[in-house]
C-alpha cells in the first residue's frame, strides 16, 4: 500500500486568507430618517433635541453606518452632528449602509499589511470563508499581492483558479 503524501502541505504555496483579517465586532446602522418629520423634513431644533435625548451608549464599541432611508435632502451638517454624538461610543463610523462597513475596514487593514513575505512565491487567495468577506476585499488584496507574488490563484489548493503569473 502506497503512502499518501500531502503535496500541498509540502509545497512552497502560501495561502492568503482574508478571513484571518476579519475585524470582529457588531455592525449596525443608524437611519437619520427616524429624526425627520415624516421621514423627510429636518427641523433643526427638533433634530438637535432628538439627538440630545437619544441613548448613544447602545453603540458602545460598535461599527456604525449612518444613512437616510428616504429621499430627504439633508444638509451636510446633519450627518456630521450625528457623528459628533456617536464618536465617544462607536469603534468606527461611516456614512453609508451596514454592508459598506466591512469594505472600509478591509481597505484600512489590507493597506497596512507587509506583503513582502509573498515575494516570488505562489499564493492562493483563499476563496471560502465563514465570515462575510466583501468581494471588494479580494479585489484590493490581489492588487497588493500581485506586486510581490510569483503567481496567484483563487480558491482552495485542491481546486484553485489561476489569476496571475509573473512574466519572467
Amino acid at each position: 500500500m502506497d503512502e499518501i503524501i500531502n503535496k500541498v502541505a509540502n509545497s512552497a504555496l502560501e495561502v492568503f486568507d482574508l478571513e484571518e483579517y476579519y475585524p470582529s465586532g457588531i455592525r449596525t446602522e443608524i437611519d437619520i430618517a427616524q429624526w425627520l418629520e415624516e421621514g423627510f423634513l429636518l427641523k433643526e431644533k427638533d433634530f438637535r433635541e432628538a439627538l440630545k435625548n437619544h441613548d448613544w451608549s447602545q453603540y458602545q464599541n460598535q461599527f456604525v453606518a449612518i444613512f437616510c432611508s428616504t429621499e430627504a435632502i439633508l444638509p451636510a451638517w446633519a450627518t456630521i452632528l450625528v457623528t459628533v454624538y456617536l464618536q465617544p461610543f462607536a469603534k468606527k463610523i461611516i456614512l453609508g449602509k451596514r454592508s459598506e462597513i466591512d469594505t472600509l475596514l478591509y481597505l484600512e487593514i489590507l493597506n497596512q499589511i507587509d506583503y513582502s513575505i509573498y515575494l516570488n512565491k505562489p499564493v492562493i487567495l483563499k476563496g471560502c470563508s465563514k465570515r462575510p468577506v466583501p468581494e471588494s476585499a479580494y479585489v484590493l488584496a490581489v492588487q497588493h499581492l500581485q506586486l510581490f507574488a510569483k503567481s496567484i490563484m483563487f480558491g482552495e489548493a485542491c481546486s484553485a483558479v489561476p489569476l496571475f503569473k509573473k512574466v519572467k
